[in-house]
């Protein structure tokens, strides 16, 4: 059975983010597990604010366009997200509203896609809204397959050892058991 393509990124940019610690452990379990893997930071795909004069005037940015065709180009997605005020990072949410905007032009390369949400917090909750959130835009907006493992990593900043291995036993195997389904649907996607 030929590997199952994933796109893993995070929902943050900033330089030491627990969300991007979640996917870049997120990137080597499914690599593990037997994924051809591609990680991606969206910093390396700056996108202006949405804003519906701009795309008017100038249509989509040629880095939305790039970002698509990534998403294209895997049959299943991880996204890991921190939890910015109850909910999604402005970041992600751009990326979205950027990437969903190439319907207009008769392309949907984000539909059809296995995707799986991982979250991160140093609070409680582990992310859980922000996934909730971003669960009901991947399904609905996306028109995507959202898994139904997800990943909630409370108190994340304790979570990961200098390696950036999850160090608690229980997070660790959420992480494999949701790579494992994240992988195996992606496979059926494609068949």
């Amino acid at each position: 059975m030929p590997s199952a393509r994933i796109l893993v990124f995070a929902g943050s940019v900033r330089t030491g983010a627990l969300s991007g610690k979640l996917a870049a452990a997120a990137a080597k379990e499914l690599a593990i597990a037997d994924a051809d893997v591609t990680k991606i930071s969206l910093a390396d795909y700056p996108l202006p604010i949405y804003d519906g004069d701009l795309e008017a005037a100038k249509g989509v940015p040629e880095n939305a366009t790039k970002l698509a065709q990534l998403i294209a180009a895997n049959q299943g997605i991880f996204i890991s997200t921190p939890e910015y005020n109850h909910s999604l990072p402005p970041v992600l949410v751009n990326a979205i509203a950027w990437v969903s905007r190439l319907q207009s032009t008769g392309t949907l390369p984000y539909r059809h896609k296995a995707y799986c949400l991982g979250g991160s917090s140093n609070g409680r909750y582990g992310g859980a809204r922000a996934i909730i959130d971003l669960r009901k835009v991947a399904a609905v907006a996306l028109q995507g397959f959202v898994i139904p493992l997800r990943v909630e990593l409370p108190m994340a900043q304790h979570a990961f050892n200098e390696a950036g291995d999850l160090v608690d036993e229980s997070a660790a195997h959420s992480l494999k058991s949701a790579a494992l389904q994240l992988v195996d649907y992606a496979r059926r996607i494609s068949d």
